[in-house]
């Protein structure tokens, strides 16, 4: 046994004998750790080309944003010299919020709010605002509020309660590579590669909003107004189309 414990050193004393089996472990452990240092060498460059690429499209969308801002703000500016009236550009995204819970509901309501995935109380997801989306909103006008959120919203919801949805799991957005290896081959590999596509409504929606969770948010600070009464409504209300004001009934629930 003695013996044994000796042979333990990678270079042993002269005139002790080193079993053959201890020799082989050894040049495997050595080819082993070679492996993993050029692997670990060779991902780390990886990740530095991509973190290159990431950064450098999000400057690239950060112009686009503002180019676009700039623009909008040209054409009300020229519409006002002129004296004329500059009709903003129909929203081509829409957030939806469940607000009421399932008490007296007709099956039909109850089956779109399952088909939107707004199967809780404060559950919000993002739609695009086709004619058969807003077909299916009227139908569960009483039961949601929705509107038009803008980038910020967009961002600080993803940021502040994005989950991703893999294999039926419910995971957390920590790192990017998340979303690289479930929307890689849609051109998605960053948090804000999945901003940009769904603030933007591209072509690879779907997938990037199928890839999350639905928002699971909280009761507003402050409380609802109220909930039996629509928000055009003369004295107020919660449920229907908030248009751009979503975006601080949002900021209530995060």
């Amino acid at each position: 046994m003695a013996e044994r414990y000796l042979v333990k050193e990678v270079a042993a004393p002269q005139g002790v004998v080193v079993p053959e089996g201890l020799k082989k472990k050894l040049e495997r452990n050595v080819g082993l750790m070679a492996a993993k240092k050029a692997s670990i060498e060779q991902k780390r460059k990886l990740n530095k080309v991509k973190r290159h690429d990431l950064k450098m499209r999000a400057s690239k969308y950060e112009k686009e944003y503002k180019a676009a801002d700039r623009q909008s703000i040209q054409l009300r500016r020229a519409a006002k010299a002129t004296g004329n009236f500059y009709v903003e550009p129909e929203a081509k995204m829409m957030l939806v919020i469940r607000i009421s819970g399932i008490n007296k509901m007709a099956p039909k309501p109850r089956k779109i709010l399952k088909l939107l995935r707004l199967d809780q109380l404060h559950k919000g997801v993002f739609v695009k605002c086709t004619k058969p989306m807003l077909n299916m909103l009227k139908y569960i006008q009483p039961y949601v509020t929705s509107g038009y959120p803008n980038r910020k919203t967009v961002k600080d919801m993803i940021l502040k309660r994005g989950y991703a949805k893999v294999n039926g799991e419910r995971i957390p957005l920590q790192c990017n590579e998340i979303i690289s290896e479930n929307l890689g081959k849609y051109g998605i590999h960053g948090v804000d590669d999945l901003i940009h596509e769904l603030y933007t409504v591209g072509p690879n929606f779907k997938q990037a909003n199928n890839f999350l969770w639905a928002f699971k948010l909280n009761s507003p600070s402050g409380g609802f107004i109220r909930k039996k009464h629509g928000f055009h409504e003369p004295k107020g209300g919660d449920w229907g189309n908030r248009e751009e004001l979503i975006n601080d009934f949002v900021r209530k629930m995060l």
